[in-house]
C-alpha cells in the first residue's frame, strides 16, 4: 500500500519544492530520512505511474520515476546519482511462461510498472521475434487471474511463491545482464530542467548513503507487513539491488533507450544521458559512493 500522508511542509523563505517518491521496499533506502533532509518543500508518496504523470504535468518538481518515463520529455534531467538498479538477479521483476518464450502469443503486464513492461516487450521481440498481444494485469491480481501465455509480475507479488506451475521463468534483471553484460536501471530521480532543483542533488545522494548504511534496520522494519522474513528483505536490499548511477548503469540506460526507441516505446531523441554525464562529473568529488 502507498502511504498517502504527506510530511508537513517546512517553512522556508526559499522556493517550495515538491518531491515525489514511492514507498516500495526497493526505494526505501533512497528516502530514508529524506523528509527531514529537504531544505524546504514536501515529500509526496504515490505509485510510480502517478508520479510520472504528476511530474509531466508540472505538479512535481522532482520525482523518482521509472526509467522509461525519463525519456519522455526534453525538459527532464537526472537530478542525482541515486537510483534503483540491478547488476544481476533483481528478485522483484519476474516473467513467467506457460509456453516456450518463442511461442508467446499473449502477455499479461503488471499494471504497476511501465519500465518492466517495456523491458519484457523488448526482450521478447529482440531475442525471439515475438510481438504478443498485451493485456493489463491489475494491481492486486495474481498470475492465476489471467490465462495469458506469459505473465509479468513485479514488486511484492514477484518476491512471493507464485503457487502455479509454469514452463519457465525469467528474472528480468538477470536476463538483461546475461544478454547485454550491463546493469539495468529501473528508476531514478528526475526533475524539470528549468526547476530550481540543483540543491537537491547532494541531499538525495546523502539520503541514499544513509539508507544503504541502514539496510538492516530498513529490512527488519519493513519485512513483516510485506510478508517477507527480515533476512530475505535484507538480502534483497544489499545483494539484488544497487543504488548508484555509475558509468556501467549509464551504459545500460543508453542501450535501453536505444532499444525502447526502436520499438516505439520511447522518443528517439533525448538529451537526458548527456545531462547525466555532466551531473555525474559534478558529483564525483562531492558525494561519497554508496557500497
Amino acid at each position: 500500500m502507498i502511504d498517502s500522508k504527506r510530511p508537513r511542509r517546512k517553512e522556508s523563505a526559499g522556493p517550495h519544492l515538491r518531491v515525489g517518491a514511492v514507498s516500495y521496499l526497493n526505494s526505501k533506502p533512497l528516502i530514508e530520512g529524506l523528509a527531514e533532509r529537504l531544505p524546504h518543500g514536501e515529500l509526496i508518496l504515490d505509485y510510480p505511474s502517478r508520479l510520472a504523470d504528476e511530474l509531466a504535468a508540472g505538479r512535481l518538481d522532482v520525482a523518482l520515476i521509472p526509467s522509461i518515463e525519463a525519456f519522455g520529455s526534453p525538459d527532464y534531467e537526472i537530478i542525482s546519482d541515486a537510483c534503483v538498479a540491478s547488476r544481476g538477479p533483481v528478485l522483484s521483476v519476474k516473467l513467467y511462461f506457460r509456453v516456450e518464450p518463442g511461442e508467446v502469443g499473449s502477455l499479461a503486464l503488471d499494471a504497476g510498472s511501465r519500465t518492466s513492461a517495456a523491458l519484457a516487450r523488448i526482450m521478447l521481440a529482440e531475442r525471439f521475434g515475438v510481438l504478443p498481444r498485451f493485456e493489463k494485469l491489475p494491481m492486486g491480481s495474481s498470475a492465476a487471474d489471467t490465462t495469458a501465455d506469459a505473465v509479468l509480475l513485479i514488486g511484492d507479488r514477484a518476491m512471493q511463491p507464485v503457487g502455479l506451475e509454469f514452463h519457465e521463468s525469467w528474472d528480468l534483471g538477470d536476463e538483461w545482464l546475461r544478454w547485454t553484460g550491463l546493469p539495468f536501471v529501473f528508476a531514478m530521480w528526475v526533475g524539470h530542467h528549468s526547476a530550481r532543483v540543483s540543491e537537491l542533488s547532494e541531499v538525495l545522494s546523502q539520503s541514499r548513503d544513509e539508507g544503504v548504511a541502514a539496510a538492516r534496520r530498513i529490512a527488519e522494519r519493513e519485512a513483516e507487513h510485506l510478508h517477507l522474513d527480515a533476512e530475505t528483505a535484507y538480502h534483497y536490499l544489499t545483494e539484488n539491488l544497487h543504488f548508484e548511477l555509475g558509468s556501467a548503469e549509464r551504459s545500460g540506460l543508453k542501450l535501453f533507450h536505444q532499444l525502447a526507441a526502436t520499438h516505439g516505446l520511447a522518443p528517439e531523441q533525448s538529451g537526458l544521458l548527456e545531462r547525466t554525464r555532466r551531473l555525474r562529473t559534478a558529483l564525483r568529488s562531492a558525494v561519497p559512493a554508496s557500497v
